[in-house]
């Protein structure tokens, strides 16, 4: 069986653990490819239970599917460990998880570094989430990284950490006037870790291959999303690596032609955290309204979400750039009892109209967008299960979107539950 790719069609924060969810009984691999702690995935069970991901993928709690940490993730093994105790003291069985030896590791001093530098920048800051994961992106470019397999050698391991640290505690005490860090303590610390998750480190590479030649069903799944992405996002107010569809061979170690289905994640309305431009952003009540009625709130931050209206450009972008086959359209709900919803179909740049994203950042950041009103509705349709049942005018906006962003709506989101999906079309067609 071909693999499929699960990636966010805006900046992030899509929903994409519910579309994990719905697919989780027929897939019987889910491999993260890319990002690390600074991502969150919320996952809501038919029974009420809520769970917040933030290192692993969401296939962790589906029954049966093994999970893959793969070789373009920053993994830092506090959170890891972390997250894993948290799940198995409320019953997860999380024994089908594998961590590749060749994912790079967040190091306490990319974790230091990053939250004085974005101290440092000011209003200039770019809005990490203080995590580590930029400057731990930066060491892999750069060949000094720390590799997970690293963890397996101890002597390697110090000498690995020993020179980095010879140049990271320059910057912390001579540039940001903070104390440098001990390479021994940093070493004891990670081989500690080590113990304890040491038996999950694997060669996935070959493991997920084996995997396509037995004909199994992988799952690649990305963190942010497609706005964020380091080279197709709004630079520099993006993430440090590739969320679009492209990368998830790279980041999960298989070749692109096992790649068949893209299953982009689209908000009914658009949402981002931290600093850049946004086009279709609310600043009155009602960006409060879609605030407060979606619960928009960082999985890891808790920061609250920047709320704004549909921008199809930016969906028709991600089709674009992630060769997208099918999208799932969540939060439809959150728009109930609104008599119109607006909906962005193109922008004024300079006093001219374009249909699609402008080119430069700075046109971008000037970009105001042209509306179309599209009637809304008042009935519930949180337990509707069937799109013929949707209100009609619900139906017309769910298929205006599908003619603006090029591409199917095949599942559409209608609550935050597992079983609050209306499927269209079998994206494992």
């Amino acid at each position: 069986m071909p693999a499929i790719v699960l990636i966010g069609a805006q900046w992030g924060d899509e929903g994409k653990g519910k579309a994990t969810d719905l697919l989780g009984g027929r897939i019987d691999w889910v491999v993260r490819y890319q990002g690390g702690s600074n991502a969150g995935h919320t996952v809501i069970l038919p029974n009420g239970e809520k769970f917040a991901l933030r290192l692993l993928p969401s296939g962790i709690l589906s029954p049966g599917v093994r999970n893959v940490i793969g070789n373009g993730v920053v993994v830092e093994p506090g959170v890891l460990l972390a997250e894993l105790a948290g799940l198995e003291e409320r019953g997860i069985d999380t024994s089908r998880l594998v961590v590749s030896a060749d994912a790079h590791l967040v190091m306490p001093y990319h974790v230091a570094i990053d939250k004085v530098t974005e101290r440092y920048l000011g209003a200039r800051k770019i809005g990490t989430t203080g995590k580590g994961i930029g400057p731990a992106y930066q060491d892999k470019v750069a060949r000094i990284g720390v590799r997970v397999a690293d963890l397996l050698d101890e002597k390697l391991l110090y000498e690995k950490v020993e020179a980095a640290l010879a140049f990271k505690n320059q910057v912390l005490t001579k540039i940001y006037n903070r104390k440098g860090l001990d390479p021994k303590q940093v070493v004891d610390e990670l081989l500690g870790q080590a113990e304890r998750f040491g038996h999950r480190i694997a060669n996935t590479k070959l493991l997920l291959n084996e995997a396509l030649e037995r004909g199994e069903w992988l799952l690649l799944e990305g963190s942010q999303g497609t706005l964020l992405d380091v080279d197709h996002g709004t630079y520099p107010y993006v993430t440090s690596s590739n969320p679009t569809a492209g990368y998830a061979a790279t980041g999960a170690g298989i070749g692109p032609t096992k790649i068949r289905t893209v299953l982009g994640i689209l908000k009914a309305y658009t949402t981002r955290v931290g600093s850049g431009p946004f086009p279709t952003e609310l600043n009155d009540e009602m960006g409060d309204f879609l605030r407060e009625t979606g619960g928009e709130r960082g999985t890891v931050t808790g920061r609250e979400r920047r709320c704004g209206w549909f921008d199809a450009p930016v969906a028709r972008y991600a089709t674009r750039v992630n060769g997208v086959t099918d999208f799932f359209l969540t939060k439809l709900d959150v728009l109930t009892g609104l008599k119109t919803i607006p909906v962005a179909v193109g922008y004024t740049v300079d006093g001219k109209r374009v249909d699609e994203l402008p080119t430069t950042q700075s046109e971008f950041s000037v970009a105001e967008p042209v509306y179309e009103e599209l009637p809304g509705w008042s009935e519930d349709i949180s337990e509707v299960k069937e799109f013929a049942d949707l209100p009609a005018t619900a139906r017309a906006y769910v298929e205006r979107l599908e003619e603006l962003a090029g591409a199917q709506i095949s599942c559409v989101g209608v609550g935050p539950r597992q079983d609050q999906t209306i499927v269209r079309h079998d994206v494992l067609r």
